[in-house]
């Protein structure tokens, strides 16, 4: 009987604690998304003043006015989590194309009041982020303290239920992953790392002949002149020698 009392305290024990702290992370949950509809209202009261001081320079981009007014109006109209992030980033990606039209306006992004406007918004989407995060953090831990046994069985008793994540896209982290391709055209493979080179040994073995080089034409060359021997006649003296006719003739 000792036994079954305690085992009953015990019960009740763990029941009301774990139903407590479900409360607290709840709690949590509440007070967190709070800080984030606080940093929201603060950026739904910006966009009129920015709207109106780009009128004043570009009246003419109505519909890039238009529609930032037309998500700051659903922005402010959610009535849940899953339907405030998609307006907000909606909202988000209006407000890029207005400051994109700014650009082509020097006299607008010199105005004082302009660029008063435009580093409060984005003090105000930094404070967004920081509070998102937050956010995020206390609903993963609510979430994964009812999704546990036995803690799932006192969450489904007292109809404790998960809460959303609240996801808006961050510009910042999709700046450096852009990727564009032109259209017909394939990336181009990338170069591959240049090898060292590694000087080859010799292999052994019988040397390759060289080319012989042209012979070069060589000049005839004179023969030595060579004094051609006298033929073999009578001596002078004999050639002189009068003939014995001759000496009769005289």
């Amino acid at each position: 009987m000792t036994l079954l009392i305690v085992a009953v305290v015990a019960i009740l024990l763990y029941v009301i604690l774990a139903y407590n702290g479900m409360i607290k992370l709840r709690n949590r949950v509440k007070e967190a998304w709070s800080d984030i509809d606080v940093q929201l209202k603060r950026r739904y009261n910006l966009i009129p003043n920015i709207v109106e001081t780009v009128k004043g320079y570009a009246a003419h981009e109505e519909g890039v006015l238009t529609k930032v007014t037309e998500a700051r109006a659903q922005a402010i109209n959610a009535t849940n989590i899953k339907d405030q992030s998609a307006a907000e980033n909606m909202l988000s990606g209006a407000l890029k194309s207005l400051f994109a039209v700014a650009e082509n306006y020097p006299a607008l992004k010199a105005n004082e009041n302009f660029l008063q406007l435009q580093n409060e918004l984005v003090d105000t989407e930094d404070k967004i982020q920081s509070a998102r995060r937050f956010y995020n953090s206390v609903v993963r831990d609510f979430n994964t303290k009812i999704q546990q046994f036995p803690a799932k069985v006192i969450a489904q008793a007292f109809k404790f239920k998960e809460e959303e994540y609240f996801e808006i896209d961050d510009e910042k982290q999709k700046e450096n992953v852009q990727v564009s391709f032109d259209k017909g055209k394939k990336p181009a493979k990338p170069a591959a790392a240049p090898q060292p080179e590694v000087a080859e040994e010799p292999e052994e073995g019988p040397a390759a002949p060289e080319p012989e080089a042209p012979a070069e034409e060589e000049e005839p060359k004179e023969e030595p002149k060579t004094e051609e021997a006298p033929d073999e006649e009578t001596p002078p003296e004999q050639a002189e020698m009068p003939l014995e006719g001759d000496e009769k003739k005289e």
